[in-house]
Parts: structure tokens; C-alpha cells; sequence
């Protein structure tokens, strides 16, 4: 059920996005160098790398590392990177993941291939078995202002209490979210 709700959304979203996603793609290409899109790797359901693409918000030459373990992220921006970043547009080409199968709309968020703590601590609570998702629960619950413990524990609620109508929930919240630019750091 979940899985042809996603491709069903995901289908929608992609006839609706189909413009914007073209005005971006143009605007990566024209305000820096290098491809439009970055695919990033990423841990996917029982721990399985998947490449996850997203336009690109930072230079080239940035380490594939998450953003706050860089000593000075704004450096790395590129001249529209902020922008993307915060209005989330940055994350549409995942829709491609979602009609892929390697993402859902709605699951944990999934962590970067050298994030072992957030592996580690997911696997060991079974969140690990679910499909990683565009949102989530600790995307609406505090997103970049989380610390790990706090997100995995996020994860772990939705786990226990996952239904249609709190996937429901979390894209609406995530919608109101996005539109009020909440809890985003870069």
C-alpha cells in the first residue's frame, strides 16, 4: 500500500514539478560550474548504499561530508546553494529515488555512507528495516537542530506508530514547514 501511494504521488508531483524542476536544473547550470545534479551516497533500507541525487547546492571540490562538519559550509555554497537549501528545492530530483524504490515520501531521512554513529544507532533499533524517506518524523520535529540520539529516537516513534494518516500528517507538516522555512541551518 505504501509503495503505490508513494509511486502515485510521486508520479503527480513529478507532472507538477516539471517546470520548476527545469528552472533550477537551468539555474545550477548557469550560476556555477560543474553538473547539475550531485548523487550523493547514501544508507538505504538494511544498510544498503544507494546514490541519492540532489541539485547542487556547493562547489565541486566540497568533502562528502554532512554539512556541519564543515569548518566554514557557507565557503562551500555555490551562488543560488543557500537559496536551494532553504526552500528544500535542492531535494526534488529525489523523487527519482522514490520511483527507483530506493526511497519512500515518508521514513527516516537517509544518513550519509560514513555517518557510522547514525547507522550504528538505527540498526541497532530496527529503524535500519525501513525505507528512508523524502521526510520524516524528526524532519517536522526539529530537522538540522537534532542531535543524533534525538533523531534516532524520532525514528524509532515513527517506527512504532507508522500508518497512512501519519504519513499523511508528516507531508502536510513538512509542507508548512518548508513554506516557513523552519528549523533549517544552511
Amino acid at each position: 500500500m505504501k509503495r503505490l501511494f508513494d509511486l502515485i504521488l510521486a508520479s503527480m508531483a513529478g507532472l507538477v514539478l516539471v517546470l520548476p524542476v527545469v528552472g533550477v536544473a537551468l539555474l545550477v547550470r548557469i550560476t556555477s560550474v560543474g553538473p547539475v545534479l550531485y548523487w550523493s551516497n547514501r544508507v538505504g533500507r538494511n544498510n544498503r548504499i544507494f546514490s541519492m541525487p540532489k541539485f547542487r547546492s556547493m562547489r565541486v571540490d566540497t568533502p562528502a561530508v554532512a554539512t556541519h562538519l564543515l569548518a566554514d559550509p557557507q565557503s562551500h555554497l555555490t551562488p543560488i546553494g543557500s537559496f536551494l537549501r532553504r526552500s528544500s528545492l535542492d531535494e526534488l530530483p529525489q523523487l527519482w529515488s522514490i520511483m527507483k524504490g530506493d526511497m519512500s515520501f515518508v521514513g527516516p531521512r537517509p544518513a550519509l555512507f560514513n555517518q557510522h554513529d547514525l547507522i550504528e544507532l538505527r540498526t541497532q533499533s530496527g529503524v535500519h528495516l525501513l525505507v528512508p524517506g523524502l521526510t520524516g518524523w524528526a524532519q517536522i520535529n526539529g530537522r538540522d537542530e537534532l542531535s543524533i540520539p534525538q533523531k534516532v529516537a524520532l525514528d524509532i516513534e515513527y517506527l512504532k506508530n507508522k500508518t497512512l494518516w501519519l504519513d499523511l500528517k508528516i507531508i502536510f507538516l513538512t509542507g508548512l514547514k518548508v513554506l516557513k522555512r523552519d528549523n533549517v541551518t544552511h
